[in-house]
């Protein structure tokens, strides 16, 4: 009886029931889909299993995350196997899964992929429908949970960034049976009153179903509808809902939807100044090239421009005149050779020349013609002799043919 009254320790307890459990379950097979999937930073893989009536907290440990053949994702249907233990600092029992196969799309994944593929038939995710974001937004509209993380982030990045820049703030639930409605209302609103330049539609992390109403069909079509560009910045990076493909942009979380929005003002600063000094070097230039034109127009510029336009003709006249020169100073010595030698001929052939190289003309009687045949005279005939110098008379004793 006494054994009965005492009371147990929860340590105590806990371990009674962690002792019948992981004694009589020793190795399971669970089916179930994966949700709020969380790989560690040391290697482990934590998640839920759940079907339509219970959720079960499980966890893969490192070493047997290797041998995974595909990547575990919220919505996937799974088939585990591993054992039943009690996690005691929490009270909660867990399964440590030692194999995990794939066992199919799960209901939310399949139900996702169906929603998209008929609003992408409708047209509503063409990329066509895409509009770029202004630069320089004036004010900002954001539709989030006014209390969730997702609205801090972005107020500290703006403030961080672009400390004057406006923003809006449209209250909305992020999950839950009346965050759709509510988040395609603010939506519309901020289009009908032009709350913003642009609208942030986005919330913090979280499991695969607390992240449904951002793929509702309300949500999608008043995205699609906005006139007002619209960033989708729902969870995560690796999160992903059907507001990512209507939206004009995706940003992998609200902070980094926060700096797409607002330029940093040292980044701004930056390229002002780059701006400034490419202005300077632009109106640096212009002043140098005005420069140098006037000083093309001074009498020592104008005169040696002037000297390099005429100086080659110059010197091809010059050029011209020496070998004109030259060549009549050429053709002039070549006709004197030729009068000379033309002169010595004529010397060397005229009669006085022969004569006074021992020749003479012998003419039958004084003033006959020459005689240039034997024939032609007889013996007796007188003959008249003419020599370089002088001459003389003769008789003609004998002929001799």
């Amino acid at each position: 009886m006494d054994d009965i009254e005492r009371p147990l320790s929860v340590t105590a307890l806990t371990a009674i029931v962690k002792e019948l459990l992981e004694g009589s379950l020793p190795s399971v097979l669970v089916e179930g889909e994966i949700s709020n999937c969380r790989p560690a930073s040391s290697g482990h893989l934590y998640f839920t299993l759940k079907d339509r009536g219970a959720m079960l907290q499980a966890v893969m440990f490192r070493y047997k995350t290797r041998a995974l053949g595909f990547e575990p994702a919220d919505g996937a249907l799974v088939r585990a196997r591993g054992n039943i233990t009690v996690y005691a600092a929490r009270g909660q029992y867990q399964m440590i899964v030692e194999k995990l196969d794939r066992a199919g799309e799960g209901d939310i994944l399949a139900m996702l992929e169906e929603r998209k593929r008929a609003l992408a038939a409708e047209g509503l995710f063409d990329e066509s429908r895409k509009r770029a974001l202004p630069r320089f937004p004036a004010r900002v509209a954001v539709v989030t949970s006014p209390s969730g993380a997702a609205i801090r982030d972005i107020i500290n990045v703006l403030r961080r960034r672009n400390a004057g820049m406006g923003v809006v703030i449209l209250p909305a639930a992020v999950q839950g049976e009346e965050a759709a409605a509510q988040i395609a209302r603010q939506v519309e609103a901020a289009n009908r009153l032009s709350l913003g330049d642009v609208i942030i539609v986005g919330r913090g992390g979280g499991s695969l179903e607390d992240l449904l109403p951002f793929s509702d069909e309300l949500v999608v079509r008043a995205i699609a509808r906005s006139r007002i560009p619209v960033i989708s910045a729902v969870g995560h990076e690796i999160d992903w809902a059907l507001s990512d493909f209507a939206a004009d942009l995706r940003a992998p979380t609200p902070s980094a939807a926060a700096e797409l929005v607002s330029e940093s003002r040292a980044a701004l600063k930056r390229e002002v100044g780059q701006f400034e000094a490419e202005l300077e070097t632009a109106i640096r230039s212009r002043i140098d090239r005005a420069r140098l034109l006037v000083g093309r127009f001074e009498p020592s510029a104008v005169e040696a421009r002037l000297m390099r336009v005429f100086m080659p003709s110059a010197r091809r006249l010059d050029e011209a005149g020496e070998a004109l020169g030259r060549g009549m100073k050429s053709a002039m010595e070549l006709r004197a050779r030729r009068l000379e030698l033309a002169t010595r001929e004529l010397a060397a052939m005229s009669p006085a020349a022969v004569l006074a190289r021992g020749f003479s003309v012998v003419r039958c009687g004084a003033g006959g013609p020459a005689i240039r045949d034997a024939a032609s005279i007889a013996a007796g005939d007188d003959l008249e002799i003419t020599f370089a110098r002088g001459g003389a008379l003769a008789t003609t004793l004998e002929v001799r043919e």
